[in-house]
């Protein structure tokens, strides 16, 4: 019931700073817990971030944290991942995805998904 559009990815250097954004349809965005997923070629999809419904807790990867926040407007139904730090190994085609009382590091919870935004960082 959800549809859910990526923006943002590109091409940064390593030490840069990148902003995705996710926008979602309906009026119930409120009622959606999301989160960020990444998945690299020939890799599984990874946990990035988590925002609770109302935005008040969050959860990062140790592999993200102190680098990347996760945010979210609901009155903008858009749910944004800031990317300060970039490496290398953060490239990779990122995902957002949404759902009501997913447990916020499985992808299988999540029941609606974008269809992704590539993020490249060069050395």
């Amino acid at each position: 019931q959800v549809q859910l559009v990526e923006s943002g990815g590109g091409l940064v250097q390593a030490g840069g700073s990148l902003r995705l954004s996710c926008a979602a349809s309906g009026r119930t965005f409120s009622n959606y817990a999301m989160a960020w997923f990444r998945q690299a070629p020939g890799k599984e999809r990874d946990f990035v971030a988590h925002i609770s419904r109302s935005g008040g807790n969050t959860v990062y990867a140790d592999s993200v944290k102190g680098r990347f926040t996760i945010s979210r407007d609901n009155a903008r139904n858009t749910v944004y991942l800031q990317m300060n730090s970039l490496k290398p190994e953060d490239s990779a085609v990122y995902s957002c995805a949404a759902d009501f009382m997913a447990p916020p590091t499985d992808p299988n919870a999540y029941d609606y998904w974008g269809r992704g935004t590539r993020v490249t960082v060069t050395s």
